[in-house]
């Protein structure tokens, strides 16, 4: 998902560098040097927005820069790979996201195994997804996208930002409970996607909240339901998916994890600082702005989620027989 670059350019601006110490791997002192946050994806997108946030937020409270090191490829799997192959000291960690919980049903061989060999530290926020149309096509409205494409099998299109990405993923678990045939269409990134949107090229998207706010408020795209339990506060008219397929839901999620055996105390200290972020009534207004949500809790919250989400997942990409590009 690629962000406005106004809205990417006040936000995510990076914390200054501030000076190294000596390291000490105790939580009174942790953390003593900077810390690195690999995400998996390129610069620009909500990921990278995400760390740079939550970086900069943590370097003001901790006294300690957090590096955001961006190692795109591999469908997350480099990124991946060098974060739970780090030392478990706090040093290193990892922004996991949905890539997190689809991988391991996607590729048939990983080199390792997300859930056994990372520590959950905290969730931060989620992103609802929005069901978009051209507006030019002759449907308003959730129950009339269901009969349309019940009606004319096969005939539209679905664009994503690839194969198995969440918005492919998303698009697939609504023809599995909504009992549609609709056509993926996968392309290299969300953006061009849209640009076909707009165009009328494919016909529907199931996009990220924020990205395609901007096209929704200028009348090129037409929502028709968000994707979470709850509507969005950007788009408070429009309903929730499930209103009319009972169970739906579907969200980028972000959290950070480190690899296996990051010290309970640092652990510890790393959930508390990232939950009192998200209390500070300024952040939750800078994030309500790009339509996310927030996601407090314990470590075992988080671990929880991820859990759940591989299940859900994988279940849909099994039975949707979807396969790496």
């Amino acid at each position: 998902m690629t962000l406005p670059r106004r809205d990417f350019l006040r936000l995510a601006a990076g914390a200054a560098a501030l000076p190294a110490a000596p390291h000490v791997a105790r939580a009174d002192t942790y953390p003593s040097r900077p810390v690195h946050l690999i995400i998996g994806y390129t610069p620009g997108g909500s990921a990278d927005m995400t760390a740079r946030l939550f970086g900069q937020w943590l370097s003001q409270r901790l006294g300690q820069q957090f590096i955001v090191e961006s190692r795109p490829g591999g469908g997350t799997n480099i990124a991946t790979e060098a974060a739970l192959h780090a030392a478990p000291d706090g040093y290193t960690l990892y922004l996991a996201s949905p890539a997190a919980a689809t991988n391991p049903a996607l590729f048939a061989k990983l080199n390792f195994d997300f859930i056994r060999d990372t520590t959950p530290i905290a969730g931060l926020i989620l992103f609802p997804d929005v069901v978009v149309v051209n507006p030019e096509l002759p449907i308003h409205t959730i129950p009339e996208l269901i009969a349309y494409a019940k009606a004319n099998p096969g005939k539209l299109n679905f664009a994503s930002s690839g194969i198995g990405s969440t918005l492919h993923v998303a698009g697939e678990l609504f023809k599995m409970m909504a009992g549609v045939n609709i056509v993926h269409i996968a392309y290299r990134g969300g953006a061009p996607a849209l640009v076909d949107l707009m165009s009328g090229r494919v016909q529907v998207m199931f996009d990220n909240v924020p990205t395609s706010l901007p096209y929704i408020k200028a009348g090129k795209l037409r929502p028709l339901g968000v994707t979470s339990t709850a509507r969005a506060a950007v788009l408070p008219d429009v309903p929730v998916v499930a209103d009319y397929v009972p169970g739906y839901e579907a969200s980028a999620w972000y959290g950070i994890v480190g690899p296996k055996g990051v010290p309970p105390d640092i652990v510890q200290k790393l959930n508390r600082e990232a939950n009192a972020i998200l209390a500070e009534p300024e952040v939750k207004t800078q994030l309500a702005d790009l339509g996310a949500s927030l996601l407090p809790g314990s470590p075992d919250d988080f671990g929880k989620l991820i859990v759940n989400e591989t299940e859900k997942w994988g279940k849909v990409i099994r039975f949707a027989g979807i396969k790496p590009e």
